[in-house]
């Protein structure tokens, strides 16, 4: 009878240790979603953006929105408006506020920053850089700063590099030999301007490559067909123009039937189909709406797990460096209109 007995005891027994596990294990897999889930303690994230309105920034801030949704985070935006005394000023309510966890800095100039991020974070924000180069070297994805918890970056130099070396074989192509080249600048006092033409004159030294006239566009296309067409006028002979891919759009429409190579950066949805079509002759990529996304998962990190991304390149993974010719150019998709 004992015997008997026992079976249903350890029955009883073995029911018992099966639901206490199984609550254990429901309670272990709601503590997980907490946690790792949206249901976990949402981060207070600060986005510094150079200018809402840009067509350019508007992929970036929405593929960080995306992430930050996904993830359980909550954005603030700053708009700068291309004003770096006020882009300065939200940098410094934004650490003093303590409303935040995270800043994400899209810097319009960002040495003038540095000393207000190395506050935020030895007060223990986390502080993540996109798209601009923060310090004071324009030719590194490496952080500028210890500490930061990402720095997710274009390298400036290189676009030039990355120009210049499509304006050598398009002279070559031209078999022209001096190659007489406008120059368009978008912002010509800007730092990112000056570290793109270093790198485009580094690439076209000791090639034939003579710079016979320079404008400015503002990133306005407009601005620009007036500057190609005051180019133009003054030389006949042109045989390359180069510049933001906004800048090589006005260019293009000062043709008028001018036989001018164009070269842009950017990688915009104008600039991609420009030179699929063999309108232009090569294009840089550029991809805001990775920046975006990489910079709003590398806070949200930081925050959650103590750990940063790093300095990361964001055109080393494209084909080809994403320098955009014709021959190449279905491999690559725009993440901006251009």
């Amino acid at each position: 009878m004992k015997t008997i007995s026992a079976g249903p005891r350890r029955m009883r027994v073995a029911v018992a240790a099966t639901v206490l596990l199984a609550v254990g294990a429901a309670a272990a897999v709601v503590a997980g979603g907490a946690a790792g889930g949206k249901t976990a303690k949402p981060v207070r994230v600060a986005y510094l953006s150079f200018a809402v309105a840009n067509s350019y920034d508007a992929p970036m801030l929405a593929a960080a929105k995306a992430v930050a949704k996904e993830q359980g985070a909550k954005v603030t935006v700053l708009d700068a408006a291309n004003d770096t005394k006020k882009q300065l000023s939200e940098l410094q309510t934004a650490v003093s506020s303590k409303q935040y966890d995270a800043v994400i800095v899209q810097p319009i100039f960002g040495p003038q920053l540095i000393p207000t991020i190395k506050q935020a974070i030895k007060a223990g924000l986390k502080v993540v850089n996109i798209d601009q180069i923060l310090g004071t070297n324009p030719g590194t994805a490496a952080s500028p700063v210890g500490g930061l918890s990402g720095n997710v970056v274009f390298v400036q130099t290189q676009i030039g590099r990355k120009q210049g070396g499509l304006v050598v074989k398009a002279c070559a192509a031209l078999k022209a030999n001096p190659c007489k080249v406008g120059y368009l600048f978008s912002v010509k006092v800007s730092s990112l301007d000056t570290a793109i033409r270093k790198g485009f004159d580094a690439a076209t030294k000791g090639h034939g490559i003579q710079v016979v006239a320079e404008g400015e566009t503002f990133f306005n296309p407009a601005n620009a067909l007036k500057a190609s067409q005051t180019m133009l006028q003054a030389h006949s002979d042109l045989n390359v123009i180069v510049g933001a891919d906004q800048g090589a759009t006005g260019a293009q429409q000062a043709l008028n039937g001018q036989t001018v190579t164009l070269v842009g950066y950017g990688g915009g949805g104008v600039g991609l189909k420009a030179v699929a079509s063999g309108a232009w002759f090569g294009t840089v990529m550029q991809r805001p709406a990775t920046e975006g996304k990489l910079g709003m998962q590398c806070a949200i990190k930081a925050v959650r797990t103590g750990k940063g991304c790093g300095g990361i390149d964001v055109l080393a993974s494209l084909p080809n460096g994403g320098v955009v010719t014709k021959a190449n150019a279905s491999k690559f998709k725009a993440e901006w209109p251009g």
